[in-house]
């Protein structure tokens, strides 16, 4: 089934070259319909149906082919209510061709970058435009059962459906639902699979936050397009990423996606009419690995005081934070998958036209998200921000946690291989390389900043090893991830639970070196005398001091999480949620048991009790 989605009228503007022929903030924002289950016979259902459509990205161009849940792009906004146990068939309806274009090109100084239309004459994949409607939807911060998680392999081709069940017994949050399926996560999503899932409950509506028309949902990612044979956009998604050519002996090490084009709720650099007074924001990074670092400006760019003071962040992946805060130096860092809920007074800016614009040093050719016209009219808001917000909340730390496990988790750096994920077990310091100068494969040594001396070694790396994580259900554990890469930030998100950042350290990783070996595997390990050293504390900002369920692993530092395994058990994921390093090998299995049955497991543990 085909389902052609409306698009906004076409309306002409002045041009702007740097924006591939796009007129900036020329459409309306679109806003996804709402579905809120119902109950017939038993527990509420839904039925949300995967299906071929048709989308206008921008007026300005052709139509997009694509595929959304219920034919949205992207897919409708999901409201249930904290304890609503609900029941959603995930029906795959998608027929036709795959409606997405992918090209590897050369990282030719001369040529284009590769975040710019266009395959420039390369080929695209035949492996990509043969690959089947192949889905399964997780549900990004569900805690519900394994066999409803959106296991990786579990997906279903067209014609079948995804039977899940999802107890929302959890806080009032913003949830997302997405495509996860093995190996191909990164395109399917980009075809248009992903929509936003929001849980409700008393507590939130105490405080009688803007809502209705004043709530809004943002779902914010980047897209690249194809070009016809006169240089022209197409409207056709395109999967563009530049690759160096290999060391001998090496596999060759692909990038992750950057795109030209910044979407908001699936429409380029869209606008969107406020009224003078406080909105509520959902917001989302839905790239498959761009980090946005947002900023609320003028219209010529520059930003003040007083608008910093009209943002206030009040809740994170996990809910609601315990006070309202302002955003640290005035600008929202979201790495992919993390969400942030935003209040915005308008009232001071009455006339005029703001921007919400990404500074990061990745940021695509166009810095501007979207545009805020702020009407010129009086309006009656009663809404006044509270000074408190999730009174049920307690901030974590180490000494106050209750008896749990330790885990150490290693992100790899990329270079002779895609960065990978090391689960690490503690041994003997004598398992450390003896010779000066050497290293042993897998092992890591680390120097604690009170000058104790820890090795590790390596027990998996790629995401069909063994599983060695078994967590008790219900218990706490403290996981540490090290990050090996002196640049290169991870979103490490954990299936299943929320949780909250302890610390950042700083990390001297000098020490950590790799090669290819004989048989064309890469070794890796620290050399003798040179154990990774963790340094001084590195801040953890007040809006990332509430519930998480992705963290960003900084480059050269070490993160420290800790939370309950409740809810359910089963077999979960974590994984990097740069979906490309996620594709490629980023992502490890865990096992959540009950106690009583730990009693009886026969196989690795991975952790130590603290």
């Amino acid at each position: 089934m085909t389902v052609t989605a409306q698009s906004s009228p076409a309306v002409t503007g002045a041009l702007v070259p740097p924006n591939f022929g796009l007129t900036k903030f020329l459409d309306a924002l679109n806003i996804p319909p709402v579905l809120r289950p119902r109950a017939f016979f038993g527990l509420p259902h839904l039925t949300v149906r995967m299906q071929a459509t048709e989308v206008r990205l921008h007026s300005q161009l052709p139509p997009t082919p694509a595929w959304g849940y219920d034919g949205y792009v992207p897919g409708p906004t999901i409201e249930v209510r904290r304890g609503e146990r609900v029941r959603i068939s995930w029906t795959n309806e998608i027929t036709g061709p795959y409606p997405l274009v992918a090209a590897e090109v050369p990282n030719d100084p001369a040529a284009p970058p590769s975040n710019v239309p266009g395959r420039g004459g390369v080929d695209a994949d035949p492996d990509v435009a043969a690959l089947p409607a192949w889905t399964v939807v997780h549900l990004h911060g569900a805690r519900t059962g394994g066999g409803n998680d959106g296991w990786a392999e579990n997906a279903v081709l067209t014609g079948n459906s995804q039977l899940s069940e999802y107890p929302n017994d959890q806080q009032a949050m913003g949830l997302w639902y997405h495509d996860h399926g093995m190996d191909i996560t990164r395109w399917n999503v980009m075809t248009g699979l992903a929509g936003m899932y929001l849980i409700r409950d008393d507590e939130e509506d105490a405080l009688h936050l803007p809502h209705g028309k004043y709530e809004v949902p943002l779902m914010l990612c980047d897209r690249n397009l194809e070009t016809d044979g006169a240089g022209q956009l197409t409207g056709q998604l395109l999967y563009k990423v530049a690759y160096n050519p290999p060391p001998p002996g090496a596999e060759r090490v692909m990038p992750p996606f950057s795109g030209p084009f910044t979407l908001v709720n699936g429409v380029i650099w869209p606008h969107l009419d406020v009224e003078p007074r406080w909105y509520r924001f959902r917001m989302l990074n839905a790239a498959n690995a761009r980090f946005f670092q947002l900023q609320l400006q003028h219209a010529d760019g520059t930003t003040d005081q007083q608008l910093q003071d009209a943002v206030r962040q009040i809740g994170s992946d996990g809910g609601l934070l315990p006070a309202p805060v302002a955003l640290p130096g005035g600008k929202l860092i979201l790495a992919p998958a993390e969400r942030a809920d935003l209040l915005i007074n308008f009232a001071a800016f009455k006339g005029q036209s703001l921007k919400l614009s990404n500074i990061a040093p990745n940021k695509a050719p166009e810095p501007d998200v979207m545009e805020f016209r702020v009407r010129n009219q009086p309006v009656s808001d009663h809404f006044v921000l509270p000074t408190k917000l999730a009174k049920s909340f307690t901030r974590l730390t180490h000494d106050t946690l209750p008896d749990h496990e330790h885990r150490m988790v290693m992100l790899t750096p990329p270079g002779a291989s895609h960065p990978e994920i090391w689960e690490m077990e503690q041994v003997d310091n004598s398992a450390g390389p003896s010779q000066p100068g050497e290293f042993v494969d897998g092992i890591v040594q680390v120097l604690a900043a009170d000058s104790t001396l820890k090795t590790y070694m390596r027990m998996a790396r790629t995401f069909d090893d063994q599983t060695n994580f078994k967590v008790m259900y219900e218990g706490w554990e403290l996981w540490n991830v090290l990050n090996l890469s002196p640049v290169v930030a991870h979103p490490v998100h954990l299936h299943l639970i929320e949780f909250q950042a302890l610390s950042r350290n700083t990390l001297d990783i000098s020490g950590y070196t790799s090669k290819i070996n004989a048989a064309g595997a890469v070794e890796g390990g620290t050399i003798t005398g040179k154990p990774i050293a963790i340094g001084a504390a590195a801040p953890i900002d007040e809006n990332e001091q509430g519930w998480k369920d992705v963290i960003r692993a900084n480059g050269g530092q070490l993160v420290s999480i800790a939370g309950q395994f409740g809810g359910a058990t089963g077999r979960f994921m974590y994984h990097c949620h740069i979906l490309d390093h996620e594709d490629e090998g980023m992502m490890r299995a865990f096992v959540v048991m009950p106690m009583e049955a730990m009693k009886f497991e026969h196989g690795p543990h991975g952790g130590h009790q603290h």
